[in-house]
């Protein structure tokens, strides 16, 4: 069992708790109320335990809390899967493992990637978000993904030191993808027992940027890939799409298929990048 880690800990707990609001967990919220989210003993009282014990926790005063009580807390403070798993992780205890991560591609995933119409950009990404395999239109459109190594495979760390890995989408849209991509990494830092590259990419990306450094301390915790997202081509211009994904059954790796709205422009454009693939296009 390994040890508890009190500072980040009373961190994610707190980040946690103001994150809810009364009315989220079934409780009144009262006219004259001054706290942010939650108070110490309202989450005390959903996970069936003392304030003074919950407190202690925020101040790094607490003992190790059993598996019984870290699981009341991820069900007091609504935890997602992957934060739940994030807090046995900050506690010292073994969440249940849900992947074994690997190179090769999931023959289930491949098999659908080779099915998918030549107008549906499709890539297969593991939770490092290395991407393990792209379709011809996905390359056209995002430019080949699968080329970059050491570090750099994983797009988390991409996208917070190379500024040509932004050049895909709007800046307005770069601070939302900035938070996506640092939940998903602490995601991944604490799944399968933890990673040391995962590990490695948090203390690099700790040291070269500022901007990783503020969204890392909001402590959020995702898997997010189903969304809407505009992509900037570079001879196209603006094609908006819709995402979607499959998992493999023990979450490993993620099929993420993007496809336009029928009969918009951007279905035409990605109907034209079928068809000229990568030849240079004038706008």
């Amino acid at each position: 069992m390994a040890g508890m880690e009190k500072k980040a800990l009373a961190e994610f707990l707190r980040r946690r708790r103001e994150a809810l609001r009364p009315h989220d967990v079934g409780l009144v919220e009262g006219p004259r109320r001054r706290t942010r989210g939650l108070r110490r003993e309202e989450v005390a009282q959903l996970a069936g335990m003392s304030t003074d014990y919950y407190a202690r926790l925020e101040q790094q005063r607490a003992p190790q809390p059993s598996v019984q009580i870290t699981t009341a807390l991820a069900r007091a403070l609504r935890l997602t899967p992957d934060e739940r798993d994030h807090l046995f992780a900050l506690i010292g205890h073994n969440a249940p493992v849900r992947f074994q991560r690997s190179e090769h591609v999931s023959p289930t995933l491949m098999r659908v990637l080779e099915r998918l119409n030549d107008d549906t950009p499709a890539i297969v990404l593991t939770d490092m978000a290395d991407t393990l395999a792209m379709n011809p239109i996905a390359t056209a459109l995002l430019g080949d993904q699968t080329r970059h190594t050491g570090l750099a495979r994983s797009a988390y760390y991409r996208w917070f030191t190379d500024p040509a890995d932004r050049l895909v989408y709007p800046a307005e849209d770069h601070p939302r993808h900035s938070r996506t991509q640092a939940a998903r990494l602490r995601a991944a830092l604490t799944a399968d027992g933890g990673d040391p590259r995962a590990a490695r990419i948090v203390a690099e990306l700790r040291e070269r940027s500022p901007e990783f450094v503020r969204v890392w301390e909001l402590q959020e915790v995702a898997q997010r890939y189903g969304e809407s997202k505009t992509i900037l081509h570079p001879s196209l211009g603006r094609i908006d799409v819709d995402a979607q994904v499959l998992f493999t059954e023990n979450r490993a790796q993620t099929l993420v298929v993007m496809t336009a709205r029928p009969g918009t422009e951007s279905q035409g454009k990605l109907e034209l990048l079928s068809v000229i693939g990568h030849q240079q296009l004038t706008p």
